[in-house]
Parts: structure tokens; C-alpha cells; sequence
């Protein structure tokens, strides 16, 4: 499973959005930091940045691949999600 960091500005975003669509966003999170599943797309010209739709929502992010020479590892650290924003689509790519 990847490990998800959250930027400021993706809490802030979570914290404003009402509790039920909030867990929704969450729980695809998880969803794809733990098996990668999940409607992404990579954003053309952002510098490998992608997007996970949740409904009217787009949470854009980075991946980070964790792979290591040191097999010990291998399943404890396969990578980071770093979440930028959590935005309604109107708004997600301004």
C-alpha cells in the first residue's frame, strides 16, 4: 500500500466539503493507494500530475514509486500519494 500525504491546501479543501462527500473522497483515496484502482487520468503540461474523479469533485496528485534494492522493504514502502487539492471540476484546473 502507498503512503498518502496530504498538502495543506488538500486539508483545507477536505475540511470545507460536507462530512459525507469528504468520506467518499477519503475512502476513493484509500481505494487507490491501496490497490490503485480508481477513474485517474494524467493532466497533459503538469509535469506528470494526475487527477482521481469522485463524482463532481477531482483530487489531484503525484505518485512516487518506493521501489528499493532491499527486498525487506518491497512491501512496507511501495510508494507516496501526495495529494495537492481536492477541488469541484468547475474549479480543479484554474
Amino acid at each position: 500500500m502507498k503512503r498518502i500525504v496530504f498538502s495543506e491546501q488538500a486539508r483545507a479543501d477536505i475540511r470545507a466539503i460536507p462530512q459525507q462527500i469528504a468520506m467518499q473522497i477519503l475512502t476513493a483515496i484509500h481505494r487507490l493507494a491501496e490497490t490503485g484502482a480508481g477513474r485517474v487520468k494524467t493532466l497533459q503540461g503538469q509535469g506528470g500530475e494526475k487527477r482521481l474523479r469522485v463524482g463532481d469533485l477531482r483530487v489531484r496528485f503525484t505518485e512516487e514509486s518506493g521501489e528499493s534494492d532491499d527486498a525487506s522493504q518491497s512491501r512496507e514502502n511501495e510508494g507516496v500519494l501526495h495529494i495537492h487539492t481536492v477541488r469541484n471540476r468547475k474549479e480543479a484546473y484554474r
